[in-house]
């Protein structure tokens, strides 16, 4: 045996050599192709080559003809004979043999990253045809986007789609390194979960193995990831996919979505929003190194009261230069204009915003008015300052001139106020907005918005992070005697049970932050509450009682009674981030193979009807009767 070893040695090297040529040629470099379309240059000439992709472009050129070869890489021209040009047509799937050549001096295509060179084919075969398309493949197509969807596997075949789908790809990869460099641990929790009607309706799941129960879709991994922190997880996540039973619209998918998920055990509120922000500023810079930071390094923190009061939004878009909403209550409350005056007198405000340096015509303040009503208001007051040397107006009042159909109701003194408090000057319009707290917040929000994009008041390149912190816990009206959580009801009550011992809820304050960016909710989350016995007393003021909470969220529950530690977390909208650092203006475009805005896979024809065996098999019966 010992003098046959060096036999067997050398058999086992030729194996190992065998193998590493098989896996390098037939697993790196498929036999159908030896090259990309991107990657011949110069230094491949002389040598014979093979691409396989669809073609792109065919000309014909007196003597000669040239195929164009396109895939994921980048694209290739070759030049063939003209009878075989003539059996191509775009979007045929061809395999191509051919040798490299360097093109005269002087004929080299700079536009393209293969142009220093010149392929002249030896042989075409057509792997496939393609019949005629439904709409062209090019970056720029006028087809509906029900249409694109439809035919989504062509749909990825244009480049703004492809470039989306390998940016998610690279977004994937650096979140999950970022994370893991951070000695976060990745899990992944279960998709088939129990209903916990939290934030939208449920995507049930009919169980067949115990009839007449379902498992519910995740809206978010909260309860699992909460539960993880109970072991030896002390820092959490995953990219978590969602599930959520909600009307599609702009910044939110129908059905499902991703979001970065974490938890982190023993952290207070700065320690989470520290998390967030590096991750949010390592992701722009290394992801879209183009774009700019408004606050460099940093991330203004605002509270929610200042923010609503400021912008009337809980997520603003910082990018707006000035037209601050003011309080003018007490301002006005005396005037002799009876709607400002009254609203004052019932207990309700007088905002105003500046819009600055802009004129408007009657049309556009009517468009204007049109989009206060669609927010609730009843009308939307206005003043458009004038300089007085020039303005035919007749009001006018220390040097300037104010042209509204309320100004007759003003004091020059009361107009003097308003404008000085507005900053207001010749050739700016004040706009006006009265009644409760959460309609005038919503109007001015609206008209602002408004105006920053018929104006283009912002650059997207320029993004503006900012945290909104101490949300109220619970949202309460008070005649019709409502009560729910704001947000998130497990969430840490500041000062634990004692804030809970308040005369209104108004005034609880809860450990809940929000990271948005340019007008967007990036995500939500707070420090928990760990303590079972503030779990109960927080439930019970929106008339839950300890046996309700067993029955809903018993594992967290019964959980807390073993020494949980103190936790906090966030959800990161993954696809939202992604859909504001691609300049999509909706989100449906950074998905593979997205839902249409009426919440249908155009593609996949679903959702579909299935077969009454299904449902038997899984102990349920169809009640709808309607058509269509």
């Amino acid at each position: 045996m010992r003098r046959h070893s060096h036999w067997i040695m050398a058999l086992a090297l030729v194996y190992i050599d065998y193998k590493r040529y098989y896996f390098t040629t037939y697993l790196f470099c498929p036999m159908h192709r030896t090259h990309t379309c991107w990657e011949l240059r110069t230094n491949h000439v002389w040598s014979s080559v093979t691409l396989a992709w669809r073609a792109d472009d065919i000309r014909e050129l007196w003597w000669m003809a040239f195929v164009t070869l396109r895939d994921r890489y980048g694209v290739t021209q070759i030049q063939v004979e003209p009878d075989v040009a003539r059996t191509i047509k775009p979007e045929y799937c061809l395999k191509i043999v051919w040798d490299v050549g360097a093109r005269p001096a002087g004929q080299e295509n700079k536009e393209m990253d293969t142009g220093e060179i010149e392929l002249k084919a030896t042989s075409v075969e057509i792997l496939n045809t393609c019949k005629e398309l439904p709409f062209p493949i090019r970056d720029n197509v006028d087809s509906s986007e029900e249409y694109r969807f439809k035919h989504r596997f062509l749909d990825i075949r244009r480049k703004p789609v492809l470039e989306n789908i390998k940016f998610r790809a690279k977004m994937n990869h650096f979140t999950r390194n970022w994370f893991t460099e951070n000695e976060f641990l990745e899990v992944q929790t279960p998709i088939l979960a129990n209903s916990s009607p939290e934030w939208a309706r449920d995507f049930l799941v009919p169980s067949r193995i115990h009839p007449g129960t379902f498992f519910a879709l995740p809206q978010a991994p909260q309860q699992f990831k909460q539960l993880l922190m109970m072991g030896w997880v002390d820092k959490y996540f995953q990219i978590a996919p969602c599930f959520r039973d909600e009307d599609p619209r702009a910044d939110r998918h129908t059905g499902a979505f991703y979001q970065v998920d974490l938890e982190m055990t023993f952290v207070e509120q700065q320690d989470v929003l520290n998390v967030l922000q590096a991750y949010g500023l390592a992701a722009v810079k290394a992801l879209v190194p183009h774009k700019t930071l408004k606050f460099g390094d940093e991330v203004p923190m605002i509270s929610f009261q200042d923010s609503m009061d400021r912008f009337g939004i809980d997520r603003p878009d910082l990018r707006i230069p000035g037209m601050e909403i003011v309080d003018l209550s007490e301002e006005v409350g005396d005037s002799k204009f009876g709607v400002f005056a009254n609203t004052v007198k019932d207990g309700w405000l007088v905002r105003a915003i500046n819009l600055k340096g802009k004129s408007m015509t009657r049309k556009e303040l009517d468009a204007t008015t049109a989009i206060a009503k669609q927010a609730g208001a009843g009308w939307l007051a206005y003043m458009i300052i004038e300089d007085s040397s020039t303005s035919e107006w007749t009001d006018i009042w220390w040097g300037i001139a104010v042209r509204s159909p309320i100004a007759k109701f003003f004091s020059p003194e009361e107009l003097t106020i308003i404008t000085k408090k507005l900053d207001a000057a010749a050739g700016d319009i004040l706009f006006f907005g009265a009644g409760d707290w959460h309609l005038v917040c919503k109007v001015l929000n609206k008209v602002r918005m408004y105006f920053r994009d018929i104006y283009e008041m912002v650059d997207d390149n320029e993004l503006a992070f900012c945290f909104i912190i101490d949300f109220p816990f619970y949202e309460y009206d008070d005649s019709r005697e409502r009560r729910d959580f704001w947000h998130n009801p497990f969430s840490h009550v500041v000062w634990w049970l004692k804030g809970l011992e308040v005369e209104s809820l108004h005034d609880v304050k809860t450990n809940q932050y929000d990271f948005c960016l340019n007008w967007y909710e990036l995500g939500s989350w707070s420090i928990r509450n760990h303590d079972p016995e503030v779990m109960v007393a927080a439930f019970k003021k929106v008339w839950l009682s300890e046996e309700d909470i067993k029955k809903k969220f018993g594992a967290m529950y019964e959980a807390f009674q073993f020494g949980c530690p103190p936790h906090g977390g966030f959800a990161f909208w993954f696809d939202r981030f992604m859909m504001i650092m691609c300049d999509e203006p909706n989100i449906r475009e950074v998905y593979a193979f997205p839902k249409s805005n009426k919440a249908e896979d155009l593609l996949m024809r679903s959702p579909s009807v299935v077969d009454d065996e299904q449902l038997e098999e899984l102990f349920v019966k169809s009640v709808f009767e309607g058509g269509e």
